[in-house]
């Protein structure tokens, strides 16, 4: 639901009033295109907000949606995939879905009040609806801080038992704080010791953290690439450079905020200020000892999500060495992505970029825990785990460009 939240100002149906339904992927397996807790609304003639899977099922989510609305129930319908019948709904990458779907009067989700909370620009907020006979949906305006035994409205949610709220803590905290999604099920205060066996408890959490800041450090074109592919991938962009004469450029005018310091003096103070935190990724552009050894030495040392660097392997070699005389731990520089970036054959600044957020992407996606088929030889690894030249030797009757390293 959080991901509609920010379009409700705009969708004719909740302004209007109109009664509506929700539907919520809320349990998932196997290869699907959308993650737990996406949602579509459905309004009382049939409008739609959003999607659950590009095409595949919103036909009959829709019409449970109807539905739902006609009878003023809820239901939890399934899609998977069907060998058998062709005509079947389901997914035809092979995942499975389940959907809970119900009108959002039954929910307590009062779209009014979701659009208010909103803002218009949704930074950090989760929600938590109960979705078992119980009812009933809370808004949490800072998941970060908040503390599930000590909600007073949680605990009414959770019809104020206290082994219920101190189980459900144990597993909200987690989520809320993580900013995830996930469904929990709670045995009632009885289901255990008592003889009465009554429906479990079932809370779907959606939580959403404000944006991962990505620092880069470089006023280049270089940087100047990379800014507009970190926004696209939902990051709150900075661009630092100590060189007023570069970072007043207007062309590094769509950065979420500009710095003009020396990098590792404004790393240090966002970090005492308590502006990063374990999702952060810093690019190091500059290319330049003066500036990168300081700022990488001061970077490894903060446990960021992503450290990389421009340069070439020779660059890399000698940054190493200036980095172990200041004394970085080895294991620290088993962490550093340098040269920068997946080994696609990149030279020009917008390949480049495409480059360093395709191994941010590849550095932050779980490891399963049987692990991937392996790669083959041919194909494209990080370049800090390859050996030669970072640039392969261009055809001439392709490109013109020279490397820039």
């Amino acid at each position: 639901m959080l991901d509609l939240m920010p379009s409700l100002g705009s969708w004719r149906p909740a302004v209007s009033g109109q009664r509506c339904a929700v539907a919520t992927i809320v349990a998932a397996g196997g290869s699907v295109p959308r993650p737990l807790g996406t949602s579509m609304l459905v309004s009382e003639h049939g409008d739609v907000l959003g999607s659950l899977s590009g095409g595949c099922v919103e036909g009959a989510v829709v019409e449970a949606a109807l539905e739902a609305m006609r009878d003023g129930g809820s239901r939890l319908e399934s899609f998977g995939y069907s060998a058998e019948d062709a005509f079947a709904v389901g997914l035809t990458c092979g995942g499975e879905l389940e959907v809970h779907i119900e009108p959002t009067s039954a929910t307590g989700l009062d779209l009014a009040v979701l659009r208010a909370a909103a803002g218009g620009e949704l930074s950090s907020m989760a929600l938590i609806r109960r979705l078992d006979a119980g009812g009933g949906t809370m808004v949490v305006p800072d998941p970060a801080s908040f503390s599930a035994e000590g909600s007073r409205e949680l605990s009414i949610l959770l019809g104020e038992d206290a082994d219920v709220i101190r189980a459900a803590a144990a597993q909200l905290d987690p989520l809320l704080r993580g900013g995830r999604a996930g469904l929990l099920r709670l045995a009632p205060a009885d289901g255990c010791s008592g003889a009465t066996q009554t429906e479990p408890i079932t809370l779907f959490v959606e939580s959403r953290l404000p944006a991962p800041r990505m620092l880069i450090f470089g006023a280049n074109d270089f940087g100047a690439a990379l800014l507009p592919a970190g926004k696209l991938l939902g990051y709150d962009v900075t661009l630092c450079d100590a060189r007023p004469a570069f970072s007043s450029q207007g062309r590094f005018l769509a950065a979420d905020r500009l710095a003009t310091e020396w990098p590792h003096r404004y790393l240090a103070g966002e970090a005492a200020a308590g502006r990063i935190d374990s999702r952060t990724v810093v690019c190091v552009m500059t290319h330049d000892p003066k500036f990168d050894i300081p700022l990488l030495e001061t970077a490894l040392g903060l446990g960021l999500a992503y450290v990389g660097a421009m340069g070439s392997r020779r660059s890399h070699r000698q940054r190493v060495d200036a980095l172990l005389a200041c004394g970085t731990p080895v294991e620290a520089l088993e962490r550093l992505h340098s040269p920068i970036g997946l080994d696609l054959g990149a030279v020009t600044p917008a390949e480049v970029a495409v480059s360093i957020t395709a191994e941010i992407l590849a550095s932050r996606a779980p490891r399963p825990a049987t692990g991937r088929t392996p790669r083959p030889a041919t194909g494209w690894g990080s370049l800090k785990d390859g050996t030669g030249p970072i640039h392969h030797t261009p055809d001439p009757t392709y490109a013109k460009e020279l490397p820039w390293t």
